[in-house]
Order: C-alpha cells, then structure tokens, then sequence
C-alpha cells in the first residue's frame, strides 16, 4: 500500500479505509473494465467520498496499480528446505493468486494501458516488481546459506542476476497463465522448476 505524499497533511490514513477502497477497485474493474472504470465508481462502492480518493491518489491508473500491488503483496516464501522446493512452492502460489479474476483482470489492463503510458510504466515497477524482487533476493540468501548457489561479492552483478530470475519466473508464468492461458499445474511446475535448475543441458549424468 503506498505511503500518503510528501507534504500532504490532514487526518491520518485509515489502513481499513485502504483496504475498502483497493478492494472495490479491483471489484469495479472485474466489472466494468478498464475503460469504463470511473473514480466515481470506486467511491461508491467502497462507501467513501471521491475526495478520499484523491487525496490518496492522484487518478485512475495510481489507483489501479496499487490495487493490484496488494494482492501481490500477499505473496510469501516460507522455507520450505530447498531452492527447488522453494521455487516450486512461490510459483504455484503466483498461478494460484494469477487465476483469481480480479487479479487477471487488474494485471492484464494496467499491463496494457501502460503500453501508451510510461508514468505508468514506472509506477507498475516500483509498485509491483521492484516490491516483488523481495521474493527472488530472499530466496537466493536462503539457497546461498545453504550452499546451494555461490555468493556474489560484485553487487551489481547480484542486483542483475535477481532481475535476470526474477524476469524468467515471473515472465513464464504470466505468458503460461494470462497470454497461453494453459494450466500451471504441479507438473508444469516441476519441469519449469528443473529447467531453471539445470539449464538446457538438463542435470548432470551421475
């Protein structure tokens, strides 16, 4: 949920008032969609004035993103003993959140719209993959601890190889689920798993 903007004053936000206001927003578009989704609609159902709503945010589309950075906010990685496992773990949890239909619908329509939008471009990326970056940083200090992957002293070269991972999981079950619209089941998920453990060459003869 993104933090009230430098210089605004008044009565402190409400989390629960957030929360009601995300909700209907994800709620309207379902409904609605994203062309015919209107501030107006969101006050409404949330049973809020549409003042409320900007003095949180600025429009429609800061709106909209938020709404969807929440769900994903929710995601968790739990240890679950192995990188294989944990990996296996956090991707059946993004399908499961991806085949929600507000989740679809909100992530499709702010993907598309910041297509002509390159504000909003920035706001999905520190709103929703930069937060969600977490996931892949604490999976890999969790896989290094363990001895499973190397320690990168370079942090740069870290920073990109968490975006190069964080690119390929989140890329290839988002194209799976939203654009093939196949099943990421838990099949799917082990051989997706197994391939970025292994690379093409697969594992190595024992």
């Amino acid at each position: 949920m993104r933090n009230p903007s430098p210089g605004r004053t008044g009565r402190p936000r409400s989390a629960a008032a957030d929360a009601a206001i995300l909700a209907a927003t994800r709620d309207a578009l379902v409904e609605l969609g994203w062309s015919k989704l209107t501030m107006g609609d969101v006050s409404a159902r949330a049973g809020v004035a549409k003042t409320t709503l900007y003095r949180r945010w600025a429009g429609k589309s800061e709106l909209v993103v938020d709404a969807v950075a929440e769900l994903f906010d929710s995601l968790e990685l739990p240890d679950r003993g192995s990188l294989e496992a944990d990996i296996e773990y956090v991707v059946l949890r993004f399908a499961e959140l991806l085949r929600r239909p507000e989740a679809r619908t909100a992530l499709m329509a702010v993907v598309s719209e910041s297509t002509r939008d390159e504000a909003l471009r920035d706001r999905i990326r520190s709103a929703i993959v930069d937060r969600q970056k977490r996931l892949v940083v604490l999976g890999r200090e969790r896989a290094q601890a363990r001895g499973e992957l190397p320690y990168e002293e370079d942090e740069f070269l870290a920073s990109r190889t968490t975006d190069l991972i964080f690119d390929v999981i989140a890329g290839t079950v988002v194209h799976r689920a939203l654009v093939s619209s196949e099943p990421v089941d838990e099949l799917w998920v082990a051989t997706f798993t197994a391939l970025l453990m292994h690379g093409l060459r697969g594992p190595a003869a024992a």
